[in-house]
């Protein structure tokens, strides 16, 4: 570990490569042009790394290190006001209760996991959890009744800060008995005219949408569709017979239920940590930090895999959608 560099260190040089030159970053940051120059000729010599040139007409051209250096500076900078603002309402007595909401379409050890991180940066803070779907979480924090919440994404609203924490893949859920079931793994031409089974759109308006267009574009029939309101719901109507339906990979299904992977598509649902940007406990944006770092470092539950296999995995051309480091299989459904 190098305890050279500081803090101001990062603020000069970011301020210098934004504004790309020494005067109008001298100005922005408030310190004297010759105290800048030394301070980013120090930190570049003491770490062996170039950030920029100078141009002929004098100006600062960036280096592919500056280049990197920026988003770098930036997100250590904010995670360091962060921390400073938690400390500062810890300290106030600000942090002393938070009302915590999860959809549920959300894995409840995800949810588990975020409230014991929250216990150990704020003990004492008392945690009121608030079950039920996006949208209606999404209501709450807008209006200030609630102060953050996982939620299925995306999220439209710019009112709200909307981090993702975990992304999955999404299967096709079907009786065991259905014609397609006997199959490792299913081609999207294999869905064409099948009846479907949606999440309701006042639950996630945006989570129908997109289960929406992914049935659509591989020619299932989304005309018509019957429609659930909670996970239990969807898996019932289809165990019922009124079509297939999308979960999250690792869904606990009913016993006469199973889930497929379709081949070659892109088909992914995001859990998001959701506050609002201009009234929020100041714990919660290091919550974030520290929950996302929490899942890459280790799964979250243990449940048996899905029937898929490694060797069942088609060769394809076409790129799926990415899973978060070290996220863990067993998830509830797409609904929330």
């Amino acid at each position: 570990m190098n305890d050279w560099a500081e803090f101001r260190h990062f603020k000069y040089l970011l301020a210098i490569l934004e504004y790309k030159g020494f005067r109008a970053a001298s100005e922005h940051v408030h310190t004297a042009e010759p105290n800048l120059s030394v301070q980013a000729k120090q930190f570049q010599e003491n770490f062996g790394i170039r950030l920029f040139k100078r141009a002929s007409n004098g100006r600062i051209q960036l280096t592919e290190t500056g280049v990197a250096f920026i988003p770098i500076a930036r997100n250590l900078l904010k995670a360091r006001d962060e921390a400073i603002a938690a400390l500062i309402a810890v300290e106030r007595g600000e942090v002393d209760s938070l009302r915590f909401g999860c959809a549920s379409g959300i894995h409840r050890d995800l949810f588990r996991t975020a409230q014991e991180l929250h216990k150990e940066i704020v003990p004492d803070c008392s945690i009121r959890p608030v079950l039920g779907g996006t949208n209606h979480l999404v209501e709450e924090l807008l209006s200030g009744t609630i102060d953050a919440a996982i939620v299925t994404s995306p999220m439209g609203d710019e009112r709200l800060h909307v981090e993702e924490i975990r992304r999955d893949r999404l299967l096709v859920c079907l009786r065991k008995d259905h014609s397609l079931a006997s199959k490792g793994i299913l081609h999207p031409e294999d869905l064409r005219g099948m009846p479907v089974v949606l999440c309701h759109p006042q639950i996630n308006l945006n989570a129908h949408v997109q289960t929406l267009s992914y049935l659509g574009d591989a020619g299932a029939q989304v005309d018509e569709f019957a429609q659930a309101s909670h996970p239990t719901e969807l898996q019932a109507l289809v165990k019922d017979g009124y079509g297939i339906a999308l979960v999250r990979e690792g869904t606990e299904l009913d016993p006469d239920l199973t889930a497929k992977l379709v081949a070659g598509v892109e088909w992914t649902m995001d859990s998001s940590l959701a506050y609002n940007k201009q009234r929020h406990p100041k714990s919660i944006p290091v919550l974030a930090r520290h929950l996302k770092l929490r899942l890459a470092a280790q799964p979250i539950g243990c449940t048996p895999p899905t029937e898929i296999s490694a060797r069942q995995l088609p060769r394809t051309d076409q790129k799926r959608g990415p899973k978060t480091e070290g996220e863990s299989p067993e998830q509830m459904s797409l609904l929330g």
